[in-house]
Order: structure tokens, then C-alpha cells, then sequence
């Protein structure tokens, strides 16, 4: 009797087990181009949608929710499955400028149409690009009868990842995206800003981050009881979006790779944005500069008119005179127009075509014509983005009357109108307005306090690069980037595009300041926690490594020009590229080390970085990606024998050896030190 009990129970419990598999059933998937990436695609009982990606037999994200709750009533569950449809695509693409030649696009696609079982019966799309790099999916909501403007309050996506998984991350943050990194466990996580990198226990290397923001809120990510998912950055009301159907949400992203550099290497977040928008683009050029910059970083001359202002016509005109002297082809000048000294304090300031009274405009830009020198004009909005718009257009005639053709746009300062965020949706709409406005008047961006960067400028790319990153300023006035810094961007910040840092500092402990009679700055400046003395942490060599490193198509060596001239390996600085035809890291690990090769655009040349943190280590690089019929000239770039980051961060060497792509390389890195090489083709 007992015996056909437990036969029973055991036959209903096969039953219920059956259904529970049945009721979550995998209903769709799709695979990437080389079959390994695979995205699985379930609706449960309550018509939820869930997706899991994987890798092989790797689960990377375990079953993680869709969906949306707006401002009237949630839409993200009884849905079903109205149609599907699979397509492939691949096409080959070449960047106005970029880190390689030409870009392979390659995915295969699977379009999802649901409706609510009941209700308003509302629609919706998912998308899902599974490529061999990784997947992007977006929402679409299509035009319909039952679904006109809505507000999203929340976007449900979640990113359901082993716990137990490395992860880099900087906090997440409304309004600034300038923090250090921070490693833990993906348990551990709180907040983030993306990109974010993982490290899986496999060894598999992940990335988390949008594609193609665009008319949208910024997608911070948030773990609680509910596990890690999207937090999208709020109006002032708390709404998140403000929208109408038809409209599509920015790809969420997630890069797939077997190594860190596999990170760097891939062009998914690129490759999910829009094709180039502008017809002739030939007007947009990249630009080595220095600037009227690091000395009010520094602190011993100021942004606003005065007794110290670092932007007068003599300074200016100076400069210009050093830019020939050093064969750099760019300025930026900052301070140049009134407001400043009123910063902050006033809605209806900077005058965007008002110079101050020590600075004459119209004579500076014409001696830097007559020089052969661009001029990058600052706009510093102080977060007036009304003002500014207000005075956009006058001010860019102004410009071009002048013959300036690259801007620097900063947004610091409390935002205006009030209580906006600055990468919330308001401001990813005027980004896009200021992009589609330089393409009208050929002016081509840096831009300071920006929304993050997410592939755009494969569509505008006169959008050149941008800050969102704790950059070289920070040495200035503040505890500065500790040495694992600069080999922590590449595989995180680097991984979203062109990185404003500006490395290229000499002085790496500021003597200059010491030698002006500035010795209350160094003062103040070693009262900072955990400052070891003013200095940037990390070696000269190491300084010129990051030219290679760090990717940015207009890319300023901010030091004194007194700092540069006559000096050796100012060389490195001449003679290194800003844009290229490939690149490959040829090692790596996330916060540890880094190796990077890029071939010279439109040339033989190859140039190599390589950086350390903290750590001495010794590498040994293989020349298998030079042409292996020729021999080439390499002029090496290197820590002293006793360099150290701190203790002794000038000393450097400069040796010239013969190498073939048989060779390997033996690199020597000190404690938060670099190597740099130029590889030029003999004959």
C-alpha cells in the first residue's frame, strides 16, 4: 500500500515538474554568426519575457525580465507571441575616423511582435542582434490605435549575472560620470554608471552598455531583491521617458569575449548605431593640440579676467608661436570671454561672442590663420543650456566668420532649467542638437560634461571625443588617478569611445610650479588624502604609452610648451598617430596591464604602448602583426633602470634597435610605468 502511495506521488510529481518545464518552455532563440553566442527567449504563464544569454555551454546571463512600467499601468506581462522573424545582415563600413580602416558588421536578427492577451492589447517589439562580439536588443513600440504619447517611470530590463563574478564599475551617477573604478564582486554591486566590465569564474569577459542613445534617458544599472537591472535617469517629476509611439529604445548592449582585449577590439556598440549622416564629410579632421589649459588646472593663472588671466592676446598669441615652434597643429583656448568670474551665479552668463576686454578675438584668429593653427574655441554653458541654445546659432557665425572650425563644450556647473540631470533625456536631445548643428556649420566637438558616449559618432562623427571619464585634470587638484587608473579605462570607459584623458604631462612633479615661485600650491595641493605629493602617478614613459593606449581623434598634450621644447622624447609626441588603420591588444588584464598595437592611418608605421599599475612587470610582446617582408626601425621609449612612479617617475631612455616580425620583444615596466614604440619601415 505504501510502495503505491509513493508511486503515486511520484508520477504527480513528474506530472507538475512536467508542467513547470512546459509553462517555461524555451519558445525562441537565435545564435550569432559563428554559433557560439546563443540568446534563448521564454514567456512564462503571465505572458513575462525573459531572455538568457549564453556562450557555448556558458551561462553568462541567467533568465533575466523585459518590460516596461509607464505612467498609467504596467507593460511588461501578458503578452504573446503575435509573429516572429529571423533575418542576416553583413556589411563592411569605413569610419570618417576611427581606430580601424573599415568596420565588419555582421549579425544575425530576431524580431519578436507582442501583444496583450487582453486589455488595451497593446503592441510591442523586441529586437534581438546576436553578433560573434556579442548582442545588442532594443524595445520598438509601433504606431497603434491603443498607444499614443505615454512616460515611461521604469524600464524593467534586468542583467541577471552570476554573483560570483568580477566586476569594474564606477557608482552611478546623474550628473557626472568622472569617479574611479572600483572592483568587486557582481554581488556587491550597489549602483553603476556603464560601461561596466565582468570577469565570469569561467574566465569569459563581458561588457554592459547602450547603443544609439538617442532621444531617451541615460541607463544607469541598479541591483536590490530584484537583482541587477536598468535604472534610467528621471525628469524632474520623476518620470523617466516622455514619448510616443512609434519610437525605439537604445540598444542595450552586452560585448562577449574571450579575453580582456577582446573588449577593446570589438565594434558592436558602433556597429549598432546609425550609418553616417552627413554627406560629405571630408571637412571633419583629426588634430594633435595643446592648450591654454593646464596652467589654470594648475592654479597659478585663472579662467576669468585679472591680474592672472591665462587667455590674454599676448599669452594667446605666444602660444600660437609655440604650437609652430612644436609642429602641433591646434590650440584650445579657455577663458577667453566674459562670465567667468560671475560663473555660476547668474542664468544669463557667458557671453558666448564676448571677449574680455584683454583678449582680442579677431587679431588672435587671424595670426593663428596666418601660423597655419586651428583654434578650439571654448563654450562653457555653466549647465545654461537655454542660454546657450538661446545665442547657438549667432554665436557659430561668429565662428565661422572667424575661420574657428573645432569647439570645446563644457557643461559644468548647477544645471538650468532646475532640477534637470545632466544625462537625463533633456540633455541626450540637446547633445543631438548641438551635433546636428556643428554638421551644418562644419564644426567638429570635444565635449566636456557630456552624456555618455554610445557609438554616435559613427553617425556624426564630428562629434571627435569627449570627457565622462576622472581625467588628467584630476592630478591637478585633487588625490589625482592612482596608477591602476589609466590601465582600468581602456577595458571600461575606453570601450564606449574616444576618451578625452590628455595625457602627455613632462613635469610629472609640477617643478615648473617650484620654479615660478608657486611653492603654496604644491603645498596645498599634498594636504589632499592619499596624495603623496603633487604629481601625476605615473612615469614619463608611460605618459607617452597612453598616446597610444588611450584612443581620442583630437588629442591634446596639455604640459607647459617650456616643458616640451628641446626635450627628446617630445619626439614620440610628433610622431605617434591620433587615428589608425588597425588595432590590436596584444595583452592585458583589467586594472593590471596593457599592451596595445595601432598601425599609423594612411601609413607603415605601427606604434606600441604598453602601461603597468602599481606593479613592476616584465612582458614579452610578439612583432607577428608587422609585415613580414620588411624590417623596421624601432625606437624605443622606455622606463629607466630605476623608474618609479613616485620616486623617480622622469627617468626614461631612448634606444633604436632593428626588428622583424619574427621578433619578440622584451618590455620592461616599473611600478606604474609605460613603454612606447614607434615601428617605422626601413627603405
Amino acid at each position: 500500500m505504501k510502495k503505491k502511495w509513493f508511486q503515486l506521488l511520484l508520477s504527480v510529481a513528474i506530472i507538475a515538474l512536467s508542467m513547470s518545464c512546459n509553462s517555461a518552455k524555451i519558445d525562441l532563440e537565435i545564435t550569432s554568426p559563428n554559433n557560439l553566442n546563443r540568446v534563448e527567449i521564454m514567456l512564462d504563464d503571465e505572458g513575462v519575457v525573459y531572455y538568457t544569454l549564453l556562450k557555448g555551454d556558458e551561462q553568462l546571463v541567467s533568465p533575466s525580465k523585459l518590460g516596461f512600467v509607464l505612467k498609467e499601468d504596467d507593460f511588461n506581462s501578458n503578452f504573446k507571441v503575435l509573429n516572429t522573424s529571423k533575418t542576416s545582415f553583413t556589411e563592411t563600413w569605413i569610419p570618417v575616423v576611427g581606430e580601424e580602416k573599415e568596420v565588419e558588421n555582421t549579425y544575425n536578427q530576431l524580431k519578436i511582435e507582442l501583444q496583450e492577451k487582453d486589455g488595451k492589447q497593446r503592441l510591442m517589439n523586441l529586437v534581438f542582434r546576436l553578433y560573434d562580439d556579442g548582442v545588442g536588443f532594443r524595445y520598438e513600440v509601433p504606431e497603434q490605435a491603443n498607444l499614443k504619447a505615454f512616460e515611461i517611470m521604469s524600464e524593467e530590463t534586468q542583467f541577471q549575472l552570476n554573483p560570483g563574478a568580477d566586476i569594474w564599475w564606477t557608482k552611478a551617477d546623474y550628473d557626472l560620470y568622472e569617479h574611479l573604478y572600483t572592483k568587486s564582486k557582481v554581488s556587491e554591486l550597489k549602483t553603476a554608471n556603464t560601461p561596466v566590465s565582468i570577469k565570469t569564474e569561467q574566465g569569459t569577459y563581458l561588457a554592459i552598455h547602450e547603443a544609439n542613445l538617442t532621444d531617451y534617458s541615460d541607463m544607469t544599472l541598479k541591483q536590490d531583491a530584484s537583482g541587477l537591472h536598468s535604472e534610467l535617469v528621471p525628469w524632474p517629476d520623476g518620470v523617466k521617458v516622455k514619448t510616443q509611439a512609434p519610437m525605439v529604445t537604445p540598444w542595450r548592449t552586452i560585448q562577449i569575449a574571450d579575453n580582456a582585449g577582446g573588449l577593446i577590439e570589438s565594434n558592436l556598440v558602433e556597429n549598432l548605431n546609425e550609418p553616417l549622416a552627413i554627406e560629405d564629410p571630408s571637412w571633419i579632421q583629426p588634430m594633435k593640440y595643446t592648450g591654454i589649459w593646464w596652467t589654470v588646472h594648475l592654479g597659478f593663472e585663472t579662467f576669468e579676467a585679472g591680474p592672472h588671466h591665462a587667455a590674454t592676446t599676448e599669452k594667446s598669441l605666444a602660444m600660437i608661436d609655440h604650437c609652430v615652434e612644436l609642429g602641433i597643429k591646434g590650440l584650445l583656448i579657455e577663458g577667453w570671454n566674459k562670465g567667468w568670474e560671475v560663473r555660476g551665479r547668474r542664468m544669463d552668463i557667458p557671453d558666448h561672442m564676448g571677449p574680455t576686454d584683454d583678449y582680442d578675438i579677431e587679431k588672435v584668429a587671424a595670426y593663428a590663420k596666418e601660423k597655419g593653427i586651428e583654434l578650439i574655441m571654448y563654450h562653457e554653458t555653466f549647465g545654461n543650456i537655454p542660454h546657450f541654445l538661446n545665442q547657438m546659432d549667432e554665436a557659430y557665425e561668429f565662428m565661422k566668420k572667424l575661420g574657428i572650425r573645432y569647439i570645446k563644450l563644457g557643461a559644468a556647473g548647477k544645471m538650468d532649467p532646475p532640477g534637470m540631470h545632466r544625462h537625463g533625456q533633456y540633455m541626450v536631445e540637446y547633445h543631438r542638437k548641438v551635433l546636428k548643428k556643428g554638421a551644418e556649420y562644419g564644426f567638429m566637438y570635444v565635449i566636456h560634461e557630456p552624456i555618455k558616449q554610445t557609438g554616435v559618432c559613427r553617425t556624426y562623427p564630428n562629434l571627435m571625443t569627449q570627457e565622462g571619464v576622472h581625467g588628467m585634470e584630476y592630478e591637478a587638484w585633487s588625490s589625482g588617478n592612482p596608477p591602476n587608473h589609466t590601465v582600468t579605462i581602456p577595458f571600461t570607459r575606453g570601450l564606449a569611445g574616444a576618451t578625452d584623458f590628455n595625457p602627455g604631462i613632462f613635469d610629472i612633479k609640477y617643478e615648473s610650479l617650484k620654479t615660478k615661485g608657486f611653492n603654496w600650491r604644491v603645498k596645498k595641493m599634498s594636504q589632499y588624502p592619499k596624495n603623496p605629493g603633487p604629481c601625476v602617478k605615473t612615469t614619463l614613459a608611460k605618459q607617452l604609452a597612453l598616446k597610444v593606449i588611450i584612443y581620442s581623434p583630437l588629442e591634446m598634450s596639455p604640459d607647459l610648451p617650456e616643458n616640451y621644447l628641446g626635450h627628446p622624447a617630445f619626439q614620440f609626441i610628433r610622431d605617434v598617430g591620433i587615428v589608425w588603420d588597425e588595432s590590436k591588444v596584444l595583452n592585458g588584464e583589467i586594472g593590471e596591464f596593457i599592451t596595445m598595437a595601432r598601425k599609423k592611418k594612411n601609413s607603415e608605421e605601427w606604434y606600441l604602448g604598453a602601461a603597468s599599475n602599481e606593479e613592476e612587470r616584465e612582458l614579452s610582446v610578439a612583432l607577428d602583426f608587422l609585415d613580414e617582408n620588411r624590417t623596421y626601425e624601432a625606437v624605443i621609449y622606455a622606463d629607466g633602470a630605476d623608474a618609479h612612479w613616485d620616486k623617480n617617475p622622469t627617468a626614461y631612455q631612448i634606444n633604436t634597435k632593428q626588428v622583424t616580425s619574427k621578433d619578440n620583444l622584451k618590455i620592461h615596466l616599473a611600478a606604474g610605468g609605460g613603454q612606447a614604440i614607434s615601428l617605422k619601415p626601413i627603405n
